[in-house]
């Protein structure tokens, strides 16, 4: 039988090979940079344009005039949530949300003008906190689907929440940050799994937050926990307590603990 001659490369050619590479890479990888460069560029002014074409159409439809301040461009832009121009928007920032931490801190607010309106001031003592929430019903923890009461074939899914996912979002960020007051909350986005929002929390111990005397209302002892009793905006809407008016009474100190009042039957000992 006559031997199979399979020779390889040598050294000489492997080191030929390894520097023509080498030379290569050298020559395109510069060029390769800056070809990427140029088109984050191009897709950076691509999208100024657009933000800048659906601000001005936002304007335009609402006769506005175009000399307004920066905040006030924002709110335009928030207010068309269906623009494209937001939607993509949203849709990169759900895809970044979803890989950072259920609850983690932001260095700076995603919607400023929401965030000043709502209290917030770029200034010592001032904290925000990104939180997300999965979105949906609740659903009875039983096993197998046997909830072991009457009705036997109703209510494991579909339960709906008393309270808002905004304030459940504030309730698990005050337990997070136990040392830190909870001021208020405002969403930012949502995909088909979660909802996201951004609480706006205050130092009581902070010595700019003592002395300011616009704020120091919320360093006392009886807005510890203020999120878990339903003091924030979004505990008293849970609460039946956004309204106001004509016909606004029976409200407190909530819609469900009146109602219980005024069904709950007291047969006293002596009546």
């Amino acid at each position: 039988m006559k031997k199979m001659n399979n020779k390889g490369f040598s050294l000489v050619e492997l080191i030929i090979v390894i520097a023509i590479m080498a030379i290569l890479i050298a020559v395109l990888a510069p060029q390769y940079l800056r070809y990427v460069e140029k088109s984050r560029l191009q897709a950076d002014n691509s999208m100024i344009g657009e933000v800048s074409n659906a601000v001005k159409v936002a304007l335009a439809n609402e006769d506005v005039a175009l000399n307004m301040g920066a905040y006030k461009y924002i709110n335009a832009l928030n207010r068309r949530k269906q623009s494209d121009v937001l939607r993509f928007l949203r849709r990169i920032r759900c895809w970044e949300l979803r890989h950072l931490p259920r609850i983690h801190r932001v260095s700076r607010p995603t919607n400023p003008d929401k965030a000043r309106r709502l209290g917030f001031k770029p200034k010592q003592g001032y904290v925000i906190y990104s939180v997300r929430i999965h979105r949906g019903n609740r659903k009875i923890m039983a096993r197998g689907g046997v909830v072991h009461r009457k009705p036997a074939n109703q209510g494991i899914h579909k339960i709906k929440r008393r309270k808002s996912l905004q304030a459940i979002a504030e309730q698990r960020v005050g337990k997070h940050c136990g040392s830190l007051r909870v001021l208020n909350s405002y969403f930012i986005a949502e995909d088909s799994t979660y909802r996201y929002y951004e609480v706006i929390l205050v130092d009581p111990f902070c010595k700019a937050i003592r002395n300011d005397c616009h704020i120091n209302w919320i360093c006392a002892d009886k807005q510890k926990r203020r999120e878990a009793r339903g003091l924030t905006t979004a505990g008293k809407k849970s609460r039946g307590l956004a309204g106001k008016g004509r016909r606004y009474n029976h409200a407190r100190p909530g819609k469900h603990a009146n109602l219980k009042l005024k069904n709950l039957v007291q047969l006293k000992r002596y009546r």
